[in-house]
């Protein structure tokens, strides 16, 4: 009996002991939980990166070079520049420039559209009503509306004027992003690739955080 008292006291008391030690987390645990969480978080932050890079690669190959190769493809086609006089979907008598058509009337009855569908080609898909506008959710601007011009345009730094694909309102990240893409290095003020008006920020694009949207030009070489 006395052997059987002493080992529930026994067990008692190792109990109480154990409780006694629970001392909760050391210096050690707590910055283990520390790294685990800056781990996850990384990861997090990583992971919007990776989807805003994505998106931004799937805007540049669907949109913007889909946008070129139906230009070429429809000069390999007619021999004419879409967007250059009034049979090719411009304005007027074709002289080899664009005639700087609203992309907002692309998909109007007699507009850029029904000129592709003419010669069996059509426009890139869009996420709009209009082929020529698109909705693109910035990092700082979230979702904006993108339009497209046909446009030739006068540059300020080299002093002459191109065929351009002209973007209004389009997000400053998303610009930055296709200009290292085009380029191969971020300078807004050269290369097919740049800011518009190009003479301004002395090759520096704006902070995307204070300004969330401008304006950007990509040449057409036909």
């Amino acid at each position: 009996m006395k052997s059987t008292k002493t080992e529930k006291t026994g067990d008692r008391g190792e109990g109480f002991s154990g409780l006694k030690n629970n001392k909760g987390f050391t210096l050690i645990e707590l910055a283990i939980v520390l790294v685990v969480i800056g781990l996850i978080l990384g990861s997090v932050l990583k992971g919007k990166d990776l989807i805003n890079s994505a998106k931004q690669k799937s805007f540049y190959n669907s949109f913007v070079k889909g946008w070129e190769l139906a230009l070429v493809s429809y000069y390999d086609r007619t021999g004419h520049i879409l967007g250059d006089g009034a049979n090719n979907g411009g304005t007027g008598t074709p002289d080899g420039r664009f005639d700087n058509v609203l992309g907002n009337t692309f998909s109007n009855a007699g507009g850029i559209d029904d000129v592709l569908k003419r010669v069996g080609l059509e426009a890139p898909v869009s996420n709009t009503a209009q082929s020529g506008e698109i909705s693109f959710n910035g990092v700082h601007s979230g979702p904006q509306v993108i339009m497209l011009r046909l446009w030739h345009l006068h540059s300020h730094t080299d002093g002459v004027r191109q065929n351009r694909l002209y973007f209004t309102g389009m997000p400053t990240d998303l610009a930055i992003a296709l200009d290292k893409m085009v380029d191969g290095q971020i300078n807004s003020q050269t290369g097919k690739f740049r800011r518009y008006a190009d003479n301004t920020g002395a090759g520096l694009w704006p902070d995307a955080s204070t300004t969330a949207v401008v304006n950007a030009s990509y040449q057409i070489d036909l």
